[in-house]
């Protein structure tokens, strides 16, 4: 299981990376020296809106397990609107907030009909409830990710991946190997404050790292975004664990070897990802 995890982690990793680097290299963001194009983050756009449609299938599937029905057309498609809503705003100078309500009270209308026309009366707060909240949960955390990478830059955002994905690492081997007290007994057992350190030490390291090799914060603000990243990283796979334990499931899917789903991958980032994107502002 470990070596499953730090196998399929790493090339991931990479995968993701070369993604953004090529990313940035087709639209001029990579190097300074090069001219930005007005259109950024074109792949990474295309990857969030794939990445959203087998989360928001592994989510149905856990509230199915409670009996509740996320809607996936409406979902897949709300989630995809609000996760990618700053890249259009390349092309059409609207206001962010406009934009936000406008889809959000679209897809809340558009949730009720599709409601009626399939359930009619029975089950309206349940079901609409928990598509909305799949949408919020997957569209509008994930939209961050995005907004970094247009509004802050390719680097402090492959920053903020590494460092989240590091600290998962290091508190799942150091967790494996040294683990005895248990960090969130009721959520998840395997968690423990040794993982916790491991979490900790990968994530500070990592992040002094980027910091200062890529000049995007001085090394007293990289140690403190480290360390509070790595929490924050951990908090966000307890929402997801809480969400598996209430749905008696122990992965949202079996995809990827010694991860589970998409949903077990993207789930740290995810609660992460507002903050990070209010520590670079207030950095730069």
């Amino acid at each position: 299981m470990l070596k499953h995890r730090l196998l399929f982690g790493t090339l991931m990793t990479i995968l993701f990376t070369t993604i953004v680097i090529i990313d940035g290299w087709l639209d001029g963001s990579l190097a300074k020296a090069a001219p930005d194009k007005p259109v950024q983050g074109k792949l990474l756009c295309i990857l969030i809106a794939l990445l959203v449609v087998p989360a928001q299938i592994e989510l149905s599937k856990l509230a199915a397990a409670k009996n509740l029905k996320v809607f996936l057309p409406v979902a897949i498609t709300g989630s995809i609107l609000l996760a990618t809503w700053r890249f259009w705003q390349q092309f059409v100078g609207f206001r962010p907030e406009i934009y936000l309500l406008f889809v959000s009270v679209f897809v809340l209308l558009v949730l009720m009909l599709h409601q009626y026309a399939s359930h009619g009366t029975g089950g309206i707060l349940a079901n609409c409830g928990v598509s909305c909240f799949s949408i919020a949960y997957l569209g509008l955390l994930s939209s961050f990710c995005l907004t970094m990478r247009i509004e802050i830059g390719l680097w402090p955002l492959l920053m903020f991946v590494f460092v989240i994905k590091c600290s998962d690492i290091g508190a799942y081997t150091v967790g494996t190997l040294y683990g005895k007290r248990k960090f969130s007994p009721l959520i998840s057992p395997s968690k423990s404050w040794e993982g916790m350190g491991g979490a900790c030490a990968a994530a500070v390291i990592v992040a002094v790292g980027f910091g200062r090799g890529c000049d995007i914060m001085t090394w007293p603000q990289a140690v403190v975004f480290g360390l509070c990243f790595a929490f924050l990283g951990q908090m966000g796979d307890l929402a997801e664990s809480m969400m598996k334990r209430d749905a008696e499931q122990k992965d949202s899917a079996n995809k990827v070897p010694g991860f589970g789903g998409v949903l077990d991958i993207i789930d740290s980032i995810l609660i992460a990802a507002p903050f990070a994107y209010l520590f670079f502002m207030w950095c730069s």
